[in-house]
């Protein structure tokens, strides 16, 4: 009987292969899977369209909308820029906090210039170092979320994380 079950676990073979985020395993004898690995890209095919169900779509469209250029003599104005106005700063981080905190600043992720053109409208003013000594800062803290775009990086407040209610810190 033992010669039995030495012979079945010499029979066992098994072939894994990752693609991508995909990974697939095969058991069987030696034959069952090599016989499945002739059909591997029929099953790839098969578990790749059944999985595209399943995965999320992320897709962000966002559409831009300018004015026509105008003929003539008459210079195109710049639209006018709304602010929120802040008071009460002591320094440069709690003047990019108060900035992000209102609705202007959660609406979308700012870029460095937006911040330094904010303060400017509420009469706070910072060298550009300055500003980016403090955003790199507060990033780095994780006060913060920066990712770099095709405009350069852009900044918004980090989402609080819930306490821990209850539990042992």
């Amino acid at each position: 009987m033992p010669n039995k079950t030495a012979k079945r676990k010499s029979e066992g073979f098994a072939f894994r292969i990752k693609f991508g985020e995909y990974e697939v395993e095969i058991q069987g004898t030696h034959e069952e899977v090599t016989k499945t690995l002739n059909d591997l890209p029929n099953l790839v095919a098969t578990v790749h369209k059944a999985f595209e169900n399943v995965k999320p779509k992320t897709v962000a469209t966002l559409t831009v909308k300018t004015e026509p250029v105008t003929k003539g003599k008459e210079t195109p104005k710049a639209p006018a820029q709304t602010y929120p106005k802040i008071t009460g700063v002591v320094n440069c981080e709690e003047a990019v906090r108060g900035l992000l905190e209102t609705d202007w600043g959660k609406w979308r992720p700012r870029t460095m210039e937006e911040l330094d053109d904010a303060m400017k409208a509420s009469k706070i003013t910072y060298t550009k170092r300055t500003l980016e000594k403090t955003l790199n800062k507060l990033a780095d803290k994780g006060m913060m979320r920066r990712w770099n775009t095709n405009t350069g990086f852009v900044y918004i407040l980090a989402e609080k994380k819930p306490s821990n209610a209850g539990g042992k810190a």
